[in-house]
């Protein structure tokens, strides 16, 4: 054993590298999958008796994409009984289907897929690894030629510029298969691929390994990152999901690693989750005009999964019928929570946690919001609180609210993707979908939360018909008010779910020890969603 400082540190001889085991900074339920993962790093624990994480060491866990992974052993497995509305012909198929698309099936099939473009023929020279279609890319030793990107002085509008590198301008010293990049380019498109970035790939008569070469070296191992709408929730958390789950391809959850944002347009990008950004990396995100003019090299670099790629989480995802329940994204929620330190301060003894979406917007607003929550707030099980996430309000006081949340209540809209970090009990109710029935459903499935949503269209009364700017009526452009019976027979409804869940019991039994509820988990062994 050494010390560093005051933090014991473990190290792994046969790489020679210093690693705090605190520097960990994993859910405590995630190191056992870690550590098996990761053998070396269990080894050093196991020797040492400073190792916080003991009780891990005998659990066989993993996430479902190892080798002989039984599936009694992964973090959750969905719940496929419901009807797959002929998407599969039999249960396992519609199983495997939803494993695949929306859980760690897809990571496994990444790192299936994963192919050497440019072969290494030294240890100091380059190389390039990616998925089908570079959906995802691994290189080491990468050389970028920036000196005529003209990025600052670009098009301001154009954040997804497919002339920034040409021929000669990106590369590294290997062996190219020439046919086999040119063979990927199917998926070519802003954030679906990386192929018009890596296209131009090119075996290089120099190493970038010799940093000679370069203006700009990175040593870190760098993310670099194409964006979505970074003021949209729905569509940003895409950008993160898919982040994590490259982590899992790439088998390293440290955050001593740069990220750099692939924005090819001068204009700052308006990014109103930057505090997620804290789960990822130790230091700011670098825009990609910070190296405009240069060239730059990296030892390694990752070029992770896209937000809006077909078939990936979860923008525009084929989501399979019938079940509900991924284990990634469930396990997404519990590291970023874990990262950015959010409390469960639930549940409460005697009540349930009630939280009101606000709008204060245009469109989409509950007009006799004051109505609702005051028929809530004279419940005696409800702690109510009515609130408006917007700009003004701290993204991590969002968060807190959102995880103490045992029911939430908004009407369409990208506020409600803070269902991904409610707790496993919770229960997520979109008022009214606007005639958008299936976004927040699946991602509901997704993260394994019961969905609900206003079932009588009759009990409420629209506005006016909608004005959508292009389109004529539209129902998301306009405002509603809800029957207060019918409100509150929904409510009645999802407090009960809640009430039986058993992970809401055990949690309350937990915390308030000896329980005084008088329903037990085994009364429940299925909660549907």
């Amino acid at each position: 054993m050494m010390t560093c400082g005051l933090v014991l540190f473990i190290l792994l001889h046969h790489v020679g590298v210093c690693i705090s085991f605190p520097d960990l900074n994993l859910p405590e339920l995630h190191v056992p999958f870690f550590f098996n993962n990761n053998p070396d790093v269990k080894a050093a624990c196991e020797k040492d008796v400073s190792c916080p994480y003991k009780a891990a060491m005998d659990s066989p866990a993993c996430w479902g994409y190892e080798t002989a992974c039984s599936t009694k052993n992964r973090l959750s497995n969905p719940d496929c009984s419901g009807d797959s509305k002929s998407w599969a012909q039999r249960k396992q198929e519609q199983l495997d289907k939803f494993w695949r698309r929306a859980d760690f099936g897809l990571v496994s099939e990444h790192r299936s897929e994963m192919k050497v473009l440019c072969k290494p023929n030294s240890e100091l020279d380059s190389s390039l690894e990616c998925a089908k279609y570079l959906r995802y890319c691994k290189a080491k030793n990468i050389f970028f030629d920036f000196s005529s990107a003209n990025i600052v002085k670009g098009p301001e509008r154009n954040r997804y510029r497919e002339d920034v590198l040409k021929e000669g301008q990106v590369g590294g010293h290997c062996t190219l298969d020439v046919k086999a990049l040119k063979a990927e380019g199917e998926h070519k498109s802003p954030l679906q691929s990386w192929f018009a970035e890596l296209e131009h790939y090119t075996s290089l008569p120099f190493q970038p390994s010799d940093a000679s070469n370069c203006d700009i070296v990175f040593d870190k191992p760098t993310y670099l990152i194409k964006l979505d709408a970074g003021i949209n929730m729905y569509h940003h958390f895409c950008d993160f999901v898919n982040l994590y789950a490259s982590q899992h391809i790439n088998n390293s959850f440290s955050t001593d690693v740069n990220i750099i944002m692939w924005d090819t347009s001068p204009m700052p990008y308006g990014d109103f989750f930057s505090l997620t950004w804290k789960a990822f990396s130790d230091y700011p995100v670098i825009p990609l005009k910070d190296l405009d003019g240069k060239k730059v090299c990296f030892k390694e670099a990752v070029f992770p999964l896209l937000a809006r790629m077909r078939f990936g989480l979860y923008y525009n995802m084929p989501l399979m019928p019938g079940c509900y329940g991924s284990s990634l994204i469930q396990a997404f929620s519990q590291h970023i929570l874990h990262r950015l330190d959010v409390p469960q301060e639930g549940p409460l003894e005697n009540r349930i946690r009630i939280t009101l979406l606000n709008r204060n917007s245009k469109y989409r607003n509950i007009l006799n919001r004051e109505e609702l929550a005051s028929a809530l707030k004279t419940d005696g099980e409800f702690e109510v609180t009515v609130v408006e996430y917007n700009r003004q309000m701290p993204f991590y006081d969002q968060l807190v609210v959102s995880h103490n949340s045992d029911i939430l209540i908004g009407m369409h809209g990208a506020g409600l993707t803070h269902m991904l970090f409610q707790p496993d009990w919770a229960v997520v109710m979109e008022l009214y979908n606007c005639e958008d029935a299936g976004c927040y459903f699946d991602l509901a499935r997704l993260r394994g939360i019961r969905y609900m949503t206003w079932e009588r269209k009759d009990k409420l009364v629209q506005e006016d018909e909608g004005h959508h700017p292009t389109l004529g009526a539209h129902a998301k452009f306009t405002n509603y008010s809800f029957d207060l019976s019918e409100f509150m027979r929904l409510i009645y409804q999802a407090a009960k779910h809640v009430r039986n869940h058993p992970a809401f019991l055990k949690a309350r039994r937990d915390r308030y020890p000896p329980s005084t509820d008088s329903v037990s988990d085994t009364e429940n062994p299925k909660v549907e969603l």
